[in-house]
């Protein structure tokens, strides 16, 4: 049966994310636009950069003037036509994010009324699409000090858009007098534009009040060239932009269910809007694995959102794999139930693993190899435990990214004979 959950598993993974890949999203919106007589610039921003500029090239070809992708490390699939390709740090900007950025800058920088700038943005570009005001070195320690604290990533942003030059709408008064037309990758719950990589192109709705509030918060320690960043005020309108969603955490639920339901299994999608520590999502699944352990029928639980993990150790892990191995420690003994949870991305944390897979057994086997699990999420060392227990799932980058979902799958007993 464990095979069977296992090989389930892998196919709702397959399946769910090739429905979402931004490709024929990004050109039925094309095909509906009618671009103004001047030149277009291609700029791609985020974990799906590449795969959202190739789609773009292919429908637009000749028709662009020049191209830029700024993507994560690994991220680069091949070579676009009339584009160049960039890759830098994630979660952390690096050197690479100012380089690509300092690009795209001078790319779009004496542009005209009749010009376009097709912004492809995706979950990612915080990171990625940078150039500061503030030291580089004290921008990435904000950066590690705001994950390590566990802020969720509306709260990040409100900080780092208004310590950057392009971040909350700043890109888009960059590039005026010409237009902006962005197609967005929604990594963020509820698809706040101006939030989804720290919305480059889209008016701020968040104020000064609230990014101070938040260093009082999280106690961060910033300098006072960084608290006067905080306390000057982003644009609140633009006229030159036009914006569509292409894709979000909605549909990779969606899609979801519908391989839940070709295999078998009767889905539920519990909630799109997951917001709460990793652990007690974990736990929270596990305890429904407990109340349909008799199941009859096959059931499937669905919880698509976005997790955060507050850290204490210094192991090696990402929010979805500490849902797994949370839940693990519930679904102990209950043979008919597995679980997984992956970034739709394919990155899960600073690792090359998407997520993790936990089965009933998974607790036990982790036992004989002398590991505690309680130990293991305490020191946030849950890539290692999955590991050595054959739980790691990896899928490489794959061309999108619309946040988690996590599945709970429960075999029911008239579907075991």
């Amino acid at each position: 049966m464990k095979m069977t959950l296992r090989k389930d598993a892998e196919q709702i993974i397959k399946e769910s994310l090739c429905r979402v890949l931004p490709d024929e999203a990004v050109k039925r919106t094309l095909a509906e636009k009618t671009f103004a007589s001047g030149n277009i610039y291609l700029v791609a921003v985020g974990k799906a950069a590449w795969q959202m500029a190739a789609s773009a090239q292919s429908v637009l070809g000749q028709r662009l003037t020049g191209g830029i992708v700024l993507t994560k490390y690994g991220h680069v699939q091949g070579e676009i036509p009339g584009v160049v390709c960039y890759e830098a740090g994630h979660p952390v900007p690096d050197a690479g994010s100012f380089r690509g950025t300092e690009a795209v800058l001078s790319m779009t920088g004496s542009l005209h009324p009749e010009d376009t700038v097709l912004f492809l943005l995706s979950g990612g570009g915080s990171a990625l699409f940078e150039k500061p005001l503030i030291p580089e070195e004290e921008l990435s320690d904000i950066t590690a000090q705001l994950l390590a604290c566990g802020a969720d990533i509306v709260e990040m942003n409100t900080i780092r858009k208004r310590l950057s030059a392009v971040k909350g709408g700043k890109f888009a008064l960059h590039c005026a007098p010409a237009e902006v037309f962005s197609i967005v990758l929604s990594d963020i719950l509820g698809d706040p534009l101006d939030m989804i990589a720290s919305g480059p192109a889209s008016p701020d709705s968040s104020t000064c009040r609230q990014a101070l509030h938040l260093v009082e918060k999280y106690r961060l320690n910033i300098s006072e060239a960084a608290r006067k960043c905080l306390e000057t005020e982003t644009p609140k309108s633009l006229d030159n932009v036009e914006s569509v969603i292409s894709g979000s955490d909605t549909e990779l639920c969606q899609a979801a269910e519908t391989e839940c339901r070709r295999l078998g299994y009767t889905p539920v999608i519990l909630t799109d809007q997951l917001d709460c520590e990793a652990r007690e999502a974990g736990s929270f699944l596990a305890s429904i694995a407990k109340t349909h352990r008799n199941t009859s029928e096959s059931l499937a639980f669905i919880a698509g959102g976005e997790t955060v993990v507050h850290l204490k150790g210094k192991g090696k892990g990402g929010r979805n794999q500490e849902i797994a191995l949370s839940a693990a420690l519930g679904l102990s003994g209950i043979d008919n139930a597995a679980l997984f949870s992956i970034g739709s991305d394919g990155t899960d944390g600073p690792t090359d693993a998407a997520g993790g897979y936990v089965d009933g057994g998974t607790k036990q086997r982790l036992e004989e190899c002398g590991i505690d699990i309680y130990r293991v999420l305490e020191d946030n060392n849950a890539y290692e435990a999955l590991k050595i227990c054959g739980g790691l799932i990896i899928t490489g980058p794959t061309g999108t990214n619309v946040n988690d979902v996590a599945v709970l799958l429960m075999a029911g007993s008239k579907d075991e004979s």
